[in-house]
């Protein structure tokens, strides 16, 4: 009998309702340097990470100019922040399902370690998720696949094992594309489902707790 896939996890907007809090923490830094971006086109980013974002927004040369300090900004606009940010509905019954079904989970994070913390607290995680990245593990961010892969390697799994990553955005989806793992996307990211389903998005639900009650119409069954 196969193995069951590994679960990956994306965690902010996926498992935690924290992506308006983390654009608006950008709107703050961006603005704190001389920089004003209309927060939904900041929203539009997240997912990806900072050290994509600032390239994203306004070009290399914002980034060379101000990347760095806004990177600092951002975390310092971040914490007060996360005080704000709740689970989304079903997400630890989501894990539950998961572990249920023979499935080993990782939570592919790029946020900060404390952010990362935070958000295992809430979850009540530490017991379920067999693993977890933060931004201290990669490089380069989503987009790029090197967090997924990142993930399987913190389980000791090699980089062509069944997997199966659950996101909330289009770059969740890219990433899981540029790693060759199917993505299956929750709502919460804010994206359209003609979106997610362009980036190449296999199943889409509304909630963690949707996704968790139809397992079975997934790859991941």
């Amino acid at each position: 009998m196969a193995a069951s896939p590994i679960a990956v996890l994306d965690v902010d907007g996926t498992l935690v309702d924290s992506n308006y809090q983390h654009a608006l923490a950008w709107y703050r830094a961006f603005r704190s340097l001389g920089e004003t971006f209309p927060i939904w086109r900041i929203h539009r980013l997240i997912g990806m990470g900072g050290d994509q974002l600032v390239a994203a927004i306004g070009g290399d040369e914002l980034e060379e100019r101000i990347g760095e300090q806004a990177r600092e900004r951002w975390v310092e606009e971040a914490d007060p922040l996360m005080g704000e940010v709740a689970v989304l509905p079903g997400a630890r019954d989501l894990l539950l399902a998961l572990k249920e079904r023979g499935h080993r989970v990782v939570l592919a994070s790029s946020g900060k370690p404390h952010h990362v913390d935070l958000s295992l607290d809430l979850l009540d995680a530490r017991d379920l998720a067999d693993a977890w990245t933060t931004s201290d593990d990669v490089e380069e961010t989503k987009p790029a696949p090197d967090l997924l892969q990142v993930a399987l390697q913190k389980l000791g799994a090699p980089a062509d094992a069944a997997s199966v990553l659950v996101g909330d955005s289009v770059w969740d989806v890219k990433a899981a594309d540029n790693a060759g793992m199917p993505a299956v996307v929750v709502r919460s990211g804010g994206f359209g489902d003609d979106e997610l389903n362009d980036a190449g998005a296999v199943a889409i639900f509304d909630t963690p707790g949707d996704l968790a009650a139809n397992l079975s119409d997934t790859p991941l069954a």
